[in-house]
């Protein structure tokens, strides 16, 4: 990835404030939920950088939706926290 996407950085601040928020002692012995929302908000910029190394709008959007679908996931146990 050449240059970041604006996505792409929101995304690595996404990850850095979720890794803080599932430091607190509230999460201590959240093993399973820790482990796949940590997952999920890597996936976020994981695929932003995969889909834009192909140099192809077609799979650039096809990862794009990939994202968004984590996005979707990290929104849903952060209601469920």
């Amino acid at each position: 990835m050449t240059k970041p996407f604006e996505v792409y950085k929101r995304g690595i601040q996404l990850a850095k404030l979720i890794f803080k928020l599932l430091d607190s002692k509230s999460f201590e012995k959240e093993f399973g939920y820790k482990d796949q929302i940590k997952r999920a908000v890597i996936s976020i910029t994981n695929n932003i950088a995969e889909g834009s190394e192909y140099n192809n709008n077609k799979q650039l959007i096809r990862y794009l939706k990939f994202s968004k679908e984590s996005c979707a996931e990290v929104r849903s146990m952060l209601i469920l926290a």
